[in-house]
C-alpha cells in the first residue's frame, strides 16, 4: 500500500506491555477491595483511556473511587520501566525504514501523556516519531479525534494514512474516520475479533506487516 503517514498504537502493538498493564490493574483493584476479575477483562480494556477503562471494568465507580484506583494502578505500573527489550522484535526497524521511505510516523494511544513520555524515552523509540497523541489530551478510542488531529498536523486526508493496532478500538477508530487499518495479532485481540471492523489486513508477523506497508 502507498501511504504518507503510519500511525501506531503503543501497548500491544509496538511494546510488549499488555500483561504488565493487566497485572497492575488487578493488583491495584484487589488491594482496594474490588473483586478479582477474569484476566481477559483486564486485557480487553487496554487501548481505552483510563477513565473509560475503569468505568467499563467497574460500572458505577465514583470519582473518588476512580482517583484511588488510578493512583494505585500508577504505583504498580510505573514500578517497571519500559526498556528496549520490551519493544517487539523488528518494530524499531519498521519505524527506521518508514522514515527512510519518507513516510511520517505517529502514535495514537490510550496511554496518559505521563505514561507515554516516559515510555518513549526508556524504550528508545521516541526519536522515531514526528507526533504523538494520548487519550487524556483528546478523546479516548474508538472516537477518531486522535486520528483527526494527527492527519491535520500532516495536512493529509484519512485515506493517505494507515492505523496500525492490536485492538478493536484501533480498528473502529480508523473505520469511523475512513482510514485504512492494519491489525496485529500479537497484542490484545485476535484476527476474528478485529475483522469485524474490516481492516485492510490482520498480520501475524512483523515480516507480514512490512509487506503490507511496502517495505
Amino acid at each position: 500500500m502507498t501511504i504518507k503517514v503510519a500511525i501506531f498504537d503503543w501497548d500491544g502493538t509496538l511494546v510488549d506491555s499488555v500483561e504488565h498493564i493487566a497485572g497492575s490493574l488487578h493488583q491495584a483493584a484487589t488491594e482496594l477491595g474490588y473483586p478479582a476479575l477474569e484476566w481477559d477483562a483486564y486485557r480487553n480494556i487496554i487501548g481505552l483511556g483510563m477513565v473509560e477503562a475503569l468505568e467499563s471494568l467497574y460500572p458505577g465507580i465514583t470519582h473518588a473511587e476512580m482517583k484511588r484506583l488510578r493512583e494505585g494502578y500508577g504505583r504498580y505500573f510505573f514500578a517497571k520501566v519500559t526498556t528496549p527489550h520490551e519493544v517487539f522484535a523488528g518494530m524499531a526497524e519498521v519505524l527506521i525504514d518508514l522514515k527512510s521511505a519518507g513516510v511520517g510516523r505517529a502514535v495514537a494511544t490510550g496511554k496518559s501523556r505521563r505514561g507515554l513520555e516516559g515510555a518513549l524515552v526508556s524504550s528508545g523509540l521516541g526519536p522515531h516519531f514526528d507526533l504523538t497523541r494520548c487519550a487524556d489530551e483528546t478523546r479516548s478510542k474508538p472516537d477518531p479525534a486522535m486520528l483527526a488531529e494527527i492527519i491535520a498536523f500532516y495536512g493529509i486526508r484519512p485515506e493517505e494514512a494507515v492505523m496500525i493496532g492490536d485492538t478493536i478500538y484501533d480498528m473502529e477508530m480508523a473505520q469511523r474516520i475512513g482510514m485504512p487499518a492494519i491489525g496485529v495479532d500479537w497484542g490484545v485481540h485476535d484476527e476474528a475479533t478485529m475483522s469485524v471492523y474490516e481492516p485492510k489486513a490482520v498480520v501475524t508477523s512483523v515480516a507480514e506487516l512490512r509487506r503490507q506497508l511496502g517495505l
